[in-house]
């Protein structure tokens, strides 16, 4: 098969982790016998910098021309001072909408080798599993009107959340085909005693979930499901939430698991999926050549799953992770006292050895 990627390293580590995961990429493609046509592009401060537009037109051509875009990381405090259409943040927001990415995907898992680098107790983390199912296009990040507005001293402040009956329907039918592959259990967060929004959507879910009779629904206000989420994290199945409840929770989880640099995300509804790691760019430790490039490396595996049906493929990568965990290799997010810390690019080393050997053994089987 041939893969055809846009790739956007982005900003601060987003190059590093991002180098990695295309790597990898490339050893699974290998083993398999696929074969990977990439193209680079900007986005971001690196896009500000030298077009000054978050997301050029030549940027948004290739991605809509692409199968898959697998994306580092944006944002970059020297252009923090920009008004909001010309932040890099702002560049992935329309990206997101350019692609019509509305349902993101966000899986939290502990892995059996980090259970002692979750704040939690390794009893109430272990098995942890979560598919967090996040709705991208709607909520405060794209609601209007929003402003700033009045003299200095009293200005007001506006953001709009608007859900409408389509945009609930979408995602919630993502939610529960996934939970039907899964555990069969969908908890869907809202804040329906103060918000209108919310309570909208509780009804929308509670409709469509007729047409899911194999699947548990059970509710949940986004506060109660935060305290949850540490107290009894295995107990979670398949999250289904707005954007802005999901943008944090699905933080939290990456808490709970161990690290922000672990988590994978999937954007997907649209003609051409969107694959990032959930962690940003992290300007205090780019080019310093220790991040965890393991958030990327396992976004490269989603993307191969979604947007190309490659399940073998994923699989391989995601177990190539599994299996350099349980040998000892850790960056320094998810390095306990006492252990060795390696460099980005010798995690990334390990995986791409982890995957072509895993490969060897099932053509020698």
């Amino acid at each position: 098969m041939l893969l055809n990627l846009t790739i956007l390293p982005g900003d601060g580590i987003g190059p590093e982790v991002t180098e990695q995961a295309v790597l990898v990429l490339q050893a699974a493609a290998g083993a398999f016998g696929h074969q990977l046509q990439l193209r680079h592009k900007n986005i971001g401060g690196a896009a500000l910098a030298v077009a000054e537009d978050p997301l050029p037109a030549d940027t948004v051509q290739a991605c809509l021309s692409s199968s898959a875009v697998l994306m580092g990381a944006v944002g970059n405090p020297a252009f923090d001072h920009y008004p909001n259409h010309l932040r890099p943040e702002a560049g992935l927001l329309r990206l997101r909408r350019e692609l019509g990415a509305y349902a993101n995907l966000r899986p939290a898992i502990c892995f059996p080798a980090l259970e002692d680098c979750s704040p939690l107790r390794s009893d109430l983390v272990r098995g942890t599993d979560i598919m967090i199912v996040r709705e991208l296009l709607g909520g405060l990040y794209f609601g209007e009107p929003r402003s700033i507005a009045g003299a200095p001293g009293s200005r007001v402040a506006t953001n709009t959340m608007t859900y409408g009956e389509p945009a609930i329907e979408r995602i919630t039918g993502v939610a529960f085909e996934l939970a039907e592959k899964r555990r069969k259990k969908v908890l869907s967060v809202d804040k329906a005693n103060v918000l209108e929004c919310s309570r909208l959507w509780r009804e929308v879910v509670i409709r469509c979930a007729k047409d899911y009779p194999g699947v548990q629904l059970s509710h949940m206000y986004v506060d109660s499901a935060a305290m949850s989420l540490v107290q009894r994290p295995k107990d979670f199945d398949v999250v289904l939430t707005e954007n802005m409840f999901g943008d944090i929770l699905s933080d939290q989880a990456g808490g709970v698991v161990g690290s922000l640099g672990l988590l994978a995300s999937a954007s997907i509804g649209g003609p051409v999926g969107l694959y990032e790691p959930v962690h940003g760019s992290a300007p205090d430790i780019a080019g310093k050549g220790i991040a965890n490039p393991l958030g990327a490396i396992l976004s490269a595996a989603l993307l191969l799953r979604h947007s190309f049906q490659l399940e073998r493929e994923a699989a391989c990568i995601e177990n190539a992770v599994s299996a350099v965990l349980n040998q000892g290799s850790r960056t320094a997010d998810i390095a306990r006292s006492g252990q060795s810390r390696i460099a980005t690019s010798e995690m990334g080393r390990n995986v791409v050895e982890a995957v072509k050997a895993s490969q060897a053994k099932q053509k020698s089987a």
